[in-house]
């Protein structure tokens, strides 16, 4: 294969993945233009259309779809073998791309990112916020750090931020206004920020007090899949919230908000790190994966999935 038809390849493939010329350009520090000029030589050479094309999207055509799936393996070959040469080096470097669950890029993520680059300033991380628990290999992803339900049971999954405990708070305004609850129950008479975590609809709120447990599905005039706006309309006393704490810390602290019914609020297992099985871990994922554990430091906690 010639250089410039593997660099044709390789655009293609940045193409397929990130759904838009302009993010692929910048993946790869090309120019668009150059780009462009790259899948057109690459689609004259094989006559035949591989891109859908319009002003607002871009998509595989079946034939592109084809040449993709052919693609994959090969490429994940190469990348094999650039980890297998770089762990000759003394420093670990590439990139590793992720898939991040927003609440854990703030909390978990977020603090230990400066740690990460300092420690190995060879590897570049390259994250995407999403709710949903998106598919590893569909979309090209490394490594994924999201909740231990939500992940697909063949994949490695390794507990990082220790316990998770959600709260439910509300602010000295909207309380001012009502009476506090004393129950889980007592959310039935209140206005409720609900959140969706990663499905179609928005989740109820889970409790447990000792041995005892309590579900319920809240109402309120407000639907959020947004952390920053659930946030944002707590704290403008809009209703009653459910937030993880580690993420209101300052808010408690300087009474913006009120933590409310604390005695039904346990510790959840956290967010996990998970990546595919298989025998080869790259150099640089293995660095990270190893960095997570040790710098978060788990705690055991109960899975909300065991009560979903």
């Amino acid at each position: 294969m010639r250089g410039t038809q593997f660099a044709q390849l390789t655009a293609f493939v940045a193409v397929a993945e990130h759904r838009s010329f302009t993010r692929a350009a910048e993946h790869l520090g090309l120019s668009t233009p150059s780009l462009s000029q790259a899948i057109r030589a690459l689609e004259d050479g094989f006559g035949v259309r591989l891109l859908n094309r319009t002003t607002r999207s871009v998509s595989l055509t079946e034939a592109g779809e084809e040449l993709l799936a052919h693609l994959n393996p090969v490429l994940e070959g190469v990348d094999n073998a650039i980890d297998a040469v770089n762990a000759y080096r003394d420093t670990p470097s590439g990139t590793i791309r992720l898939t991040v669950h927003p609440v854990a890029g703030a909390t978990v993520l977020a603090p230990l990112v400066a740690r990460f680059a300092a420690a190995y300033p060879a590897i570049e991380l390259e994250v995407s916020v999403d709710l949903a628990c998106r598919d590893l290999v569909g979309g090209h992803f490394d490594a994924g750090i999201h909740l231990g339900s939500s992940i697909a049971q063949d994949m490695i999954a390794v507990p990082i931020g220790g316990k998770l405990r959600v709260l439910t708070v509300a602010s000295p305004e909207y309380l001012a206004r009502h009476k506090p609850p004393a129950t889980p129950d007592d959310l039935g008479q209140h206005n409720c920020v609900r959140y969706r975590w990663d499905k179609d609809v928005a989740n109820a709120w889970r409790f447990m007090k000792g041995g005892e447990r309590a579900e319920v599905v809240v109402e309120g005039t407000l639907t959020v899949n947004d952390y920053d706006l659930a946030l944002r309309s707590a704290l403008d006393g809009i209703g009653i919230a459910q937030l993880p704490e580690a993420s209101i810390a300052t808010h408690l602290a300087e009474g913006r908000l009120v933590p409310l019914l604390l005695d039904w609020s346990p510790d959840w297992a956290g967010f996990f790190l998970f990546y595919p099985s298989r025998r080869h871990v790259p150099v640089k994922l293995r660095a990270l994966v190893d960095f997570l554990r040790k710098g978060a430091k788990p705690e055991p906690g109960i899975d909300p999935a065991v009560h979903q």
